[in-house]
C-alpha cells in the first residue's frame, strides 16, 4: 500500500485529497469511494485481493480520513464529491475505471455512471440504491456529526460496534483494524472519529425525505452488480431486485446476516466482487 495525495478545489480554495494505491501502476485501474463516515482503509482487503493484476486507489472523500476539511461545511454534497473524483481520474491519466462505491460511494459512482460518456467500465454499488427510504436516512442523521471523543481506540472500538452492529458479526481483527483507520488524535491525546464533523451540516440542513434517483439509474449502461446486505434497512430487498430489470440490469448478490453495509472484508463479500471485475 502506498499514500499519496493531491489538491482538489472548492469555491473557498484548495483541499487535500489522500488516496492508498495498490498494484502495479500499469494495471487496470479499480477505485473504490467509502460511505459517509469510514475512509480509504475501508477496502484494504478488497484491495489486497485485487493488486496482483489491478491498480487499487482507495479515496479518503474530503473531509474523511487523511483528507482535508472543507472551511464551508455546505460544501460537503455530492457536486464536491464528483468534482473531486474526477479529478483523481485525472491525476490518474487513465481513459477507463472501473468503480467501486459502499453506500454514499456507491451514490457518488451512481451519479458519474449516469453521466454521457462516463469513464466507467463496470460499477459496483454496495448496499445503495436509487430509492433511499426516509427512515434509513433519519437512522444515519441520528449519530452523524455528534463527535464523541474516546480516551483510548479501545473505547472507539466499542463506540464502533454499536453503531456498526449491521456490519455483522466481524472478526475482533476486522474491529481493531476499523477502530485504527477510523481514529484521528486530538490535540489532547484522545481520539476522535477521523471525519469532519461538519460533514453532517448539509445533510441535517432540512428535514429527511425518501430520496428517489431512479432517472439516474435508468441512464446508467455499463455492466452492473449490486450487492446488498440480506438485512439492509437502506437497501430494501424489493428495491435491489428493481435494480436488475431496470437501468443497466444489474447483477444482484446478497450477504447473508449483514444489514447496512457489507464491509467487502471477509470471503463471501470479496469474492463476487473480484469475480465481476476480473470478468
Amino acid at each position: 500500500m502506498r499514500s499519496r495525495s493531491f489538491r482538489g478545489l472548492s469555491q473557498q480554495g484548495f483541499h487535500r485529497l489522500h488516496y492508498t494505491e495498490w498494484g502495479e501502476p500499469d494495471a487496470p485501474v479499480v477505485m473504490c469511494v467509502h460511505g459517509l463516515t469510514q475512509t480509504a482503509r475501508s477496502f484494504d482487503r478488497l484491495a489486497e485481493a485485487l493488486a496482483a493484476d489491478r491498480r487499487v486507489i482507495c479515496l479518503d472523500v474530503v473531509g474523511r480520513g487523511r483528507s482535508g476539511w472543507l472551511a464551508d461545511p455546505s460544501g460537503y454534497d455530492f457536486p464536491q464529491y464528483l468534482a473531486d473524483v474526477n479529478a483523481l481520474v485525472a491525476r490518474l491519466g487513465v481513459d477507463r475505471i472501473d468503480f467501486v462505491g459502499t453506500s454514499m460511494g456507491g451514490i457518488i459512482g451512481m451519479l458519474l455512471a449516469a453521466m454521457p460518456n462516463a469513464p466507467l467500465r463496470k460499477l459496483v454499488v454496495n448496499d445503495v440504491g436509487p430509492f433511499i427510504p426516509k427512515a434509513a436516512l433519519e437512522w444515519i442523521r441520528d449519530y452523524v456529526g455528534t463527535d464523541p471523543v474516546f480516551p483510548d481506540l479501545a473505547a472507539l472500538e466499542a463506540y464502533l460496534r454499536q453503531i456498526w452492529a449491521p456490519f455483522g458479526k466481524l472478526a475482533d481483527s476486522e474491529w481493531a483494524h476499523l477502530a485504527e483507520t477510523s481514529a484521528r488524535k486530538t490535540d489532547d491525546g484522545s481520539f476522535a472519529l477521523a471525519y469532519d464533523p461538519a460533514i453532517a451540516v448539509p445533510m441535517k440542513a432540512s428535514p429527511a425525505t425518501d430520496v428517489d434517483l431512479w432517472p439516474v439509474w435508468d441512464a446508467i449502461t455499463c455492466d452492473t452488480l449490486v450487492v446488498r446486505g440480506g438485512q439492509s434497512l437502506l437497501l430494501p430487498a424489493a428495491i435491489a431486485l428493481e435494480m436488475t430489470a431496470r437501468g443497466p440490469g444489474a447483477a444482484l448478490v446478497e450477504i447473508p446476516d449483514v444489514g447496512h453495509a457489507p464491509t467487502i472484508s471477509r470471503a463471501p463479500e470479496i469474492e463476487p466482487v473480484v469475480a465481476f471485475l476480473r470478468k
